[in-house]
């Protein structure tokens, strides 16, 4: 089922501090480990075979520090990347806010119109009281970057295999697109 080679895929997970980019890695990479406790993270590096629509994949996830409007854009986060997580907390419109600014910075950096890339509002878990950002909001902005969109929460492990599942499906279109399966006709000989 699985082709013999291996693709090799870069992705980063990018937004802003305290929104849940360490616990969405960890709760992919190795559920069940969320963990209550915030550490702030300077940037870590997993690995994780996945297998994927008939491939393997061998993916490598960064899980980079927070960003802020004023960060510099690292070059590692544009080269050799071949898609991206932009993640923000629906309870902080300044981390949705974020998304746009970090997009606009890969999308410069990178010298593309678009990239790989999936919209993920994090912590979908806190109650509606708790909410600063809607699910349409959310939707309509990946529409308009082009991006594919879902909420999750990494304390339910909810939809967090779905946001990596949804961002190879859209790299394995951008990058090995499978052919098109094509109806067989016969047509009968004319002379």
């Amino acid at each position: 089922m699985s082709s013999s080679n291996t693709l090799k895929r870069k992705v980063v997970i990018m937004g802003s501090p305290s929104v849940g980019k360490t616990s969405l890695t960890q709760q992919y990479i190795a559920p069940p480990t969320y963990n209550d406790n915030y550490f702030p993270t300077i940037e870590s590096t997993s690995h994780k075979l996945v297998s994927f629509d008939g491939d393997e994949y061998d993916c490598e996830i960064i899980d980079s520090a927070g960003q802020d409007e004023y960060t510099l854009f690292p070059a590692k986060y544009a080269v050799g990347v071949h898609g991206y997580l932009l993640v923000y907390s629906i309870n902080s419109r300044q981390s949705f806010e974020m998304v746009k600014t970090v997009h606009d910075k890969i999308l410069d950096y990178a010298g593309v119109a678009k990239v790989p890339c999936v919209i993920v509002g994090q912590k979908s878990d806190l109650s509606a009281a708790d909410r600063r950002v809607s699910v349409a909001e959310g939707e309509a902005l990946a529409k308009k970057l082009g991006a594919s969109f879902v909420e999750s929460s990494a304390r339910d492990n909810k939809n967090v295999g779905k946001a990596f599942e949804i961002l190879l499906q859209v790299m394995q279109k951008e990058y090995n697109p499978k052919p098109e399966k094509k109806k067989s006709s016969w047509w009968p000989f004319s002379s």
